[in-house]
């Protein structure tokens, strides 16, 4: 499929339809959109619009892996974005910075979308702040002297925890890991991992008994 220019050009459109778009090596080796890697790093090149909508989408092609219809006034009052103005209302630019970015293709009233997104080429690392951009070499330069399945494992015990702050339960992450091809044990190890840290986050957060009320 060859994509179209970077703009989404159907205002007049009530509902875009949404399909997968597959690349097998990003499908792979790529990050869930509702991961750490996301929100730290592609956050800043996206934007939090962009981010949130893809979200969104992602989760609605795993319930509907061959596609759906996306509700283009809905989704936008969900995100809490303006849909009028055409192509220049906030919910439009957000469609059009996926396409901007590579993450969708423009495919006559469809948008094809990736499922995952790749690790930031360095183009878009330098437009990071230099903290990040520090943070990220090094976490490459670790995961480049972990063996294979510590890299795996990782990966897998960083999508159980992002699952649960997006609040799926035990049951749940570990049966999207399962859908994500993770080996039972792995998926079973993962989300436990992530399970009893999840909570120990939570009561560590709860407040002091006697506390007297802020």
């Amino acid at each position: 499929m060859s994509p179209t220019p970077a703009r989404v050009t159907m205002p007049a459109l009530e509902a875009l339809t949404i399909r997968p778009w597959p690349d097998p090596v990003i499908d792979s080796l790529g990050h869930d959109p509702r991961s750490t890697y996301v929100e730290t790093y592609w956050l800043g090149i996206l934007g939090p619009s962009t981010t949130w909508l893809l979200r969104r989408i992602v989760a609605d092609l795993e319930r509907s892996p061959a596609g759906f219809d996306l509700a283009l006034g809905e989704t936008a009052k969900a995100l809490g974005l303006g849909c009028r103005g055409g192509r220049h209302s906030p919910f439009m630019r957000s469609l059009s910075r996926l396409v901007q970015f590579e993450v969708a293709q423009v495919h006559g009233a469809s948008l094809a979308v990736r499922r995952k997104l790749p690790p930031l080429n360095r183009r878009q690392l330098i437009r990071l702040p230099e903290s990040l951009q520090a943070q990220h070499q090094a976490m490459q330069e670790a995961d480049l002297r972990r063996p294979p399945f510590d890299q795996v494992r990782r990966r897998s015990r960083q999508l159980a925890l992002s699952l649960l702050e997006l609040g799926e339960d035990l049951e749940a992450a570990e049966r999207q890991l399962l859908r994500w091809r993770y080996h039972p044990a792995l998926a079973r190890e993962s989300a436990a991992w992530a399970w009893d840290r999840h909570r120990r986050a939570l009561d560590a957060a709860q407040p002091v008994e006697g506390d007297d009320a802020a």
